[in-house]
């Protein structure tokens, strides 16, 4: 097959699963007024150019063998390929995935040595509401003999099929993968001697990624949400989520376990939302046949090894006083947990495997000017490793290192089009709140050293279950390239920093998290970094909200306001959870009664003085784009200035390059119009 008939077959493929209708078309496109703002300069255009390009590399994976590497790369404006690195000969073909209009791929494993496993994901309509979805396929490495690897939905279907599979053993790389797939319940149809089927739920089976043959490993429960595997083929850790009567869930999360050599099934434990703290499963290490869990220890999150032999006996892995654990770090095919990893003023792992954190020191001396170092990929044996290794002012390359040999061999950038673009270094510091409370952020000032006077932005991050990281960032950097100091606060309601910092969550303890971020423009003007009358705020998600808010709460600090995919209303946010499972849970995560009228800043439009540029994408799963148009409309109607930017057909991210670039210029030229006072 050529390669064009390999694409041909690959698009056909996914045109023929999506199991749900064609996208309609949007019908507004969001007026986009810049006209009032300066030119933008060639040299501004260019590096909103640079800085929008989504990254070369998005995910990456070693075969088993390790003769081949794949990576998912970003192709003109939202479109994907998969890239194949033949390693010996040092030779790189692409497979093209498409031009992200329908589904775009978002991660590839190796089945075996010749066979990938690619997840893509899209956004489809499902009656009134969008929906996102994910479908999963298998092809040879040169693209051909395309496989999909959900289960087939029948028109009798009694419910979506939306998320159909994932892998959760990629095995020794024979071809045969486990997955936890989606069974759906099927009506009977009239005229039809093929008897519906009846299984309902989240199963587990061993599939052949060459001709789609599955073995039913674990039969379908309907409230599953998630299986783990031990990495020696066997199911350990079933994870649940009860439902009301009335289809939502009931804010619970139940964990059961398989103890070792036996078929029942015991409890393991009960996580409620705002309930207690208890044992949370990450991983199951089968050769040490324990779950890796994370439960609270004076009031933050520590890591467990808790065993799976019936007794439940516990025993601390990693704690730190001041910060949560992060995660965990795992390696090889089988997903064995060599370490655990925190964020302190930047990401660090600690490796408690002896031969990794042997590794991780020789690495760290090998590449000192890139201390952002992780191992994202193994072959079967672990002889070759995936290494990346970036900073603040590094996005990042990607490493291949022999053992054997002891050679790290260089493989490709996360972003070439920022090679010898300079860019700002990124400093922890610390602020004081208005109640004396030092609140952690991270500084980054323009390359070329000036530090004083300067137009500065605050960008509080989304979430907010969420907290910024030292390391590159893209939308930081363009600002600093372009002359701004950019501050992020770590504003209380940021995870990371413990129970007592997380406090009721950004929402229902917005007034504490709104008063942390406009401290952090205080402060900048305070130090003399920056110019009070060119101090703006910008935002994506919650940061977003919090942009607006911020201007609700204190009208005379921000000079302009920038807010991407913003959360506006805080009742509507309530209102978009409905005919959702999680309903209820949207809805005790927000709060209530004054909450809701005092913490929504499209109620409160006539507090308003600066101008507010907002974007968002018409296929916004996360916060939809009723949010922007709702904020816009409240504005003009109390005579404020507001713009608007839509874009079709993208979800919260926007991931399109020319979406970003274009987004990247016109806040730059509308930030300085509004410093220069037009």
């Amino acid at each position: 097959m050529t390669k064009r008939g390999r694409r041909a077959a690959i698009a056909a493929l996914l045109a023929g699963v999506t199991g749900h209708a064609a996208l309609a078309a949007p019908t507004d496109k969001g007026a986009a007024t810049a006209a009032a703002a300066p030119a933008v300069t060639e040299a501004a255009r260019d590096l909103a150019a640079r800085f929008g390009a989504r990254e070369h590399v998005g995910q990456i994976s070693l075969a088993p063998d390790g003769a081949h590497i794949a990576y998912i790369s970003a192709t003109s404006g939202r479109g994907s390929a998969v890239r194949l690195i033949d390693v010996a000969r040092g030779r790189e073909d692409v497979i093209d995935l498409g031009d992200g209009e329908r589904m775009t791929p978002s991660l590839c494993g190796w089945a075996s040595s010749a066979r990938l496993i690619c997840k893509f994901r899209g956004i489809s309509d499902y009656y009134d509401k969008q929906v996102g979805y994910s479908r999963l396929f298998a092809f040879d490495a040169n693209g051909g003999k395309p496989l999909y690897l959900g289960r087939k939905s029948r028109g009798s279907a009694l419910r979506l099929n939306q998320f159909d599979g994932d892998v959760i053993d990629w095995r020794a790389g024979d071809g045969w993968v486990l997955m936890q797939r989606d069974f759906i319940p099927e009506r009977g149809e009239l005229g039809s001697n093929i008897a519906p089927s009846t299984r309902d739920g989240l199963a587990v089976e061993l599939v052949d990624s060459n001709t789609g043959k599955a073995q039913l490993i674990e039969r379908p429960v309907a409230d599953a949400v998630d299986w783990l595997a031990d990495g020696q083929g066997n199911i350990r850790i079933r994870q649940t989520m009860p439902q009301r009567d009335d289809g939502e869930l009931k804010g619970e999360t139940v964990y059961s376990y398989r103890p070792t050599g036996q078929p029942q099934w015991k409890p393991f434990s009960l996580a409620r939302q705002d309930g207690p703290s208890v044992f949370e499963p990450l991983a199951v290490d089968g050769t040490r046949d324990v779950t890796f869990a994370t439960r609270r220890l004076d009031g933050r999150l520590a890591l467990y090894s808790v065993a799976l032999d019936g007794s439940m006996k516990a025993d601390l892995v990693w704690s730190n006083p001041e910060v949560d654990v992060g995660g965990i770090a795992r390696i090889g095919r089988h997903g064995r947990v060599i370490g655990a990893t925190y964020v302190t003023d930047r990401r660090q792992t600690d490796y408690f495997d002896p031969e990794y954190k042997t590794l991780a020191a020789k690495l760290a001396k090998a590449l000192p000017k890139s201390p952002l170092i992780g191992l994202v990929g193994a072959t079967a044996d672990e002889s070759r490793l995936l290494v990346f290794a970036g900073s603040d002012v590094d996005p990042g390359s990607y490493y291949l290192y022999t053992k054997a040999k002891r050679t790290l061999d260089p493989l490709m950038s996360a972003r070439p089009e920022l090679e010898g673009v300079p860019l700002g270094q990124m400093t922890a510091v610390k602020f004081p709140a208005a109640d004396g409370t030092m609140i952690p952020a991270y500084l980054t000032l323009p390359p070329g050293g000036a530090s004083k006077g300067l137009p500065a932005i605050v960008m509080p991050h989304g979430g907010p279950a969420y907290r910024d990281e030292w390391g590159f960032d893209w939308l930081v950097q363009f600002f600093a390239a372009s002359g701004y100091a950019v501050l992020q606060p770590q504003f209380r309601g940021s995870t990371g920093y413990g129970d007592a910092w997380f406090a009721n969550n950004g929402f229902r303890s917005w007034e504490l998290a709104i008063g942390d971020v406009s401290d952090a423009g205080r402060w900048l003007v305070k130090q003399g970094i920056a110019d009070a009358g060119k101090l703006g705020i910008v935002g994506w998600s919650y940061g977003g909200y919090a942009a607006l808010q911020s201007n609700v709460v204190d009208p005379d600090l921000f000079r302009a306001v920038v807010a991407i995919a913003p959360v506006t209303d805080l009742g509507r946010t309530k209102q978009e959870a409905q005919g959702f499972t999680n309903h209820a849970m949207v809805q005790r995560q927000i709060g209530s009664g004054e909450n809701v009228t005092k913490g929504s800043p499209a109620r409160h439009a006539e507090r308003f003085k600066a101008p507010v540029l907002l974007f968002h994408g018409d296929r916004d799963l996360n916060v939809g784009v009723g949010q922007s148009r709702l904020m816009d409309k409240r504005l003009h109607a109390a005579g404020k200035a507001s713009t608007l930017v839509v874009y079709e057909g993208l979800d919260h991210q926007l991931d399109d390059d020319r979406a970003r670039a274009a987004m990247l210029r016109q806040s730059d030229a509308f930030l300085r119009a509004a410093f220069a006072g037009k």
